[in-house]
């Protein structure tokens, strides 16, 4: 779980990986967050040094964590 009161400008970039309820997976880059939900760029082409042009998906922290990728 990552902690959305923590996070900083440092942040942004940084790799995380979602886990689902039925234990399905993906990895992606953080673009931006709220008091919510933590905006997540899953897909982008691959293109991920572009990452901050593609549409991020709400995405609930409980499920975040942070990675290496």
């Amino acid at each position: 779980m990552i902690d959305i009161k923590q996070l900083t400008d440092k942040d942004i970039g940084r790799w995380v990986k979602y886990t689902g309820s039925a234990g399905e997976e993906a990895f992606g880059r953080i673009k931006s967050w709220g008091d919510i939900f933590i905006f997540v760029v899953y897909k982008c082409n691959n293109e991920w040094d572009r990452f901050k042009n593609f549409t991020p998906s709400p995405t609930n922290p409980k499920c975040l964590e942070f990675t290496e990728r």
